[in-house]
């Protein structure tokens, strides 16, 4: 009789002596040994990667052809395996069979469980060479380094943007299109990935599962997490070749360099007034429309963006977060500081 139990819910009592890798079977193991022992093995003669499996041979070379032959019938995106297109169907049932035993979290399918328990163990991480943070995946590592390599290989035929993964590329194309098949289920919102709806949704439960440390401060994404301890360990590994100057992540690099080239890319259809972000062109389109999605709970008072709407939020708390180093004045504001120093400075501003 065969179990009904996730495979990364069940025991694997055989496990390699080589890699530590873990199976359910002798058989699985045995096949597993074949990579290492390198018997028998399958090759593809377009890029000459090995699989044990001609199943697998067959599905990697896809990815040479192009063919993706298995169809999601919800959004019509296209895999170049069933086992993918299963996964993703997990997406629009919401259905995660495979648990974490060590921290309870779920996945869709079972190479992401796998993945996500290095996180636990520590084993197989990979690191950055250049700047020392760690990725469970090697892919994720090979995409990282470009950031700092400013390699884009993958290129738009569209507009032609670049991308550092084939990816971000695929989520690009789709803004072309118009293409946004993952809608939230509370206000109505839709996106181009299901990775952004999950994100979005956090804005209405308030989840905020990735937590620092250090001070204790929590973030909806794992990025942001990442960003922020660099500013209690004062790394900022991403430099400005033209002025040296060093930021915390590589989109306020880029972002900075904008100063140097005049470049605003994001311009209002409304007015036409120019911005070197995104975010700064969504911030003042609201402007136009009255749009005030961040609401105070205490007052109900509204508020364009969210960083007024934490400033705001001090006025009811009392908290002062900005203190003056010459007199121990306190602000609410970090621009009400810097303009009360300039009382202690004759006008000069002091560089945070």
């Amino acid at each position: 009789m065969f179990s009904s139990k996730p495979e990364g819910n069940r025991e694997k009592p055989y496990r390699c002596e080589i890699c530590g890798k873990s199976f359910v079977s002798k058989g699985n193991l045995k096949t597993h040994n074949r990579l290492h022992s390198g018997e028998n093995l399958l090759c593809c003669e377009i890029c000459g990667k090995s699989f044990i499996k001609n199943s697998r041979l067959t599905v990697h070379k896809r990815v040479h052809t192009g063919e993706r032959p298995f169809r999601c019938e919800t959004c019509a995106k296209s895999f170049v395996s069933n086992d993918h297109l299963k996964a993703h169907r997990r997406m629009h049932s919401g259905e995660k069979p495979f648990n974490c035993d060590v921290c309870g979290k779920c996945f869709v399918s079972n190479s992401n469980l796998t993945t996500h328990k290095r996180i636990h163990s520590g084993q197989n991480l990979f690191h950055c060479e250049i700047c020392g943070t760690s990725f469970v995946e090697n892919s994720s590592l090979t995409i990282h380094i470009r950031s700092h390599t400013g390699e884009k290989p993958y290129c738009c035929q569209t507009c032609g943007k670049a991308f550092v993964s084939n990816s971000n590329l695929t989520t690009h194309v789709k803004k072309h299109n118009g293409e946004k098949p993952f809608r939230c289920d509370v206000c109505g919102k839709s996106f181009i990935n299901s990775s952004n709806v999950i994100i979005h949704q956090r804005a209405h439960t308030g989840e905020r599962p990735y937590r620092c440390e250090i001070c204790g401060k929590s973030f909806s994404v794992n990025f942001s997490l990442v960003v922020h301890r660099r500013i209690h360990t004062g790394e900022k590994p991403y430099h400005c070749e033209i002025c040296g100057k060093c930021f915390v992540c590589n989109s306020h690099l880029t972002t900075h360099k904008r100063i140097h080239t005049g470049e605003n890319p994001f311009r209002c259809d409304i007015c036409g007034k120019p911005f070197v972000e995104n975010s700064q062109l969504r911030i003042h389109k609201r402007r136009h429309t009255g749009e005030k999605p961040y609401r105070c709970e205490m007052c109900e008072k509204s508020f364009v963006n969210n960083s007024d709407l934490k400033r705001h939020e001090l006025l009811h708390s009392g908290e002062r977060p900005y203190h003056c180093g010459i007199c121990e004045k306190s602000f609410i504001a970090r621009s009400h500081l810097k303009k009360h120093e300039r009382i202690h400075t004759g006008g000069i501003s002091i560089e945070m």
